[in-house]
């Protein structure tokens, strides 16, 4: 199923400027972003806008996509564009938690043991193929990322902010792999499909290569740093300024109660689930250009924000029910507030 057009909707409804001048120049860095993303990427504005959603409200995003669209470039060009640190782990049946959080090292000239940093000790953290990873260090990511520490050997340490973890995974090659517990899926603001790009975009990602695209060379395709980690920091600031009316908040409940009540599905969204949406959906505002949410901001990010919350009941899934189906289903018939 096509992913709801996060990015295509930014137009739908003529924006309400915020007023700061400086609001607007922070603004303007994030949508320069896109473009220089763009310089490395054909399509996939979807996936782009969650992950510098993810970024605005401390949240981290799991892209779901076949092999070969794009999705470790992507990003990458965002790190790039944005200045930010980035480390990349290759999750394979063998790899340890201590691989990833880092580990205790014995110095023989000293007798002491000292703290050796693992990959996670960065801004963005690009987990390639998660679910490839025994489950076991699948979890060394839970405290990660959700208290923006590590400890090891009963001592925490912090890790730098921004930090956000983009997992990957592959929708149709199961054998071999070990599917994400619903605690740590639950730890993704958002999961977003990467479809296959349409024939014009695969037309123009096949004639960049035969113009001699490297995707391991984003310098020399012209991607460049519009914005950096303040200006993150300072974006977040300006995100938690987003009004919420009361109803809309009352509308974000009853979509999440609507899952739990719904027959299709056996497992609903839970309270956490309708806080990520309402936080994704002031994100998506301020991106907008806008300082108060709309209906049309929720619905928009609602089945990125919901879909890995839910689980269908197997009866559902023999008749070839879909989990976006049915949050389609919810979307239509839960009144919007006017």
């Amino acid at each position: 199923m096509t992913e709801p057009h996060i990015a295509a909707t930014q137009n739908h409804q003529a924006p309400h400027p915020l007023g700061d001048q400086a609001a607007h120049q922070l603004r303007d860095k994030f949508q320069q972003v896109r473009g220089e993303v763009a310089k490395a990427v054909v399509g996939q504005d979807a996936a782009v806008t969650s992950v510098l959603i993810g970024l605005l409200v401390r949240g981290h995003v799991l892209l779901e996509g076949v092999p070969g669209v794009a999705k470790t470039l992507l990003v990458r060009a965002i790190s790039a564009s944005l200045s930010l640190d980035t480390s990349r782990v290759q999750f394979t049946p063998d790899l340890m938690p201590g691989d990833v959080t880092g580990s205790l090292v014995y110095d023989s000239k000293t007798g002491d043991f000292s703290f050796r940093e693992g990959p996670v000790f960065t801004n963005l953290l690009l987990a390639d193929e998660i679910n490839r990873t025994p489950p076991k260090t699948q979890a060394s990511l839970l405290e990660a990322m959700e208290e923006r520490q590590v400890s090891v050997d009963g001592i925490s340490r912090a890790l730098p902010d921004p930090f956000l973890v983009a997992a990957t995974q592959n929708p149709v090659e199961y054998e071999g792999t070990y599917p994400l517990p619903e605690a740590q899926l639950d730890r993704f603001l958002l999961k977003v499909h990467l479809d296959l790009p349409h024939r014009g975009e695969e037309i123009e990602v096949i004639r960049r290569h035969a113009a001699g695209f490297n995707p391991s060379d984003l310098a020399g395709a012209g991607v460049r740093a519009v914005a950096g980690a303040e200006d993150v920091l300072a974006a977040r600031a300006q995100v938690r300024q987003v009004a919420i009316a009361g109803e809309v908040l009352a509308y974000i409940v009853d979509l999440a109660r609507a899952t739990r009540e719904t027959p299709s599905f056996q497992l609903g969204v839970s309270p956490r689930g309708a806080t990520a949406l309402m936080n994704a959906a002031r994100a998506w505002a301020w991106l907008s250009g806008r300082d108060f949410i709309t209906p049309d901001d929720v619905k928009a990010l609602a089945p990125a924000c919901l879909r890995h919350r839910v689980s269908l009941r197997p009866e559902a899934a023999m008749d070839g029910v879909s989990i976006d189906d049915v949050l389609q289903s919810i979307l239509a018939t839960v009144p919007v507030p006017r």
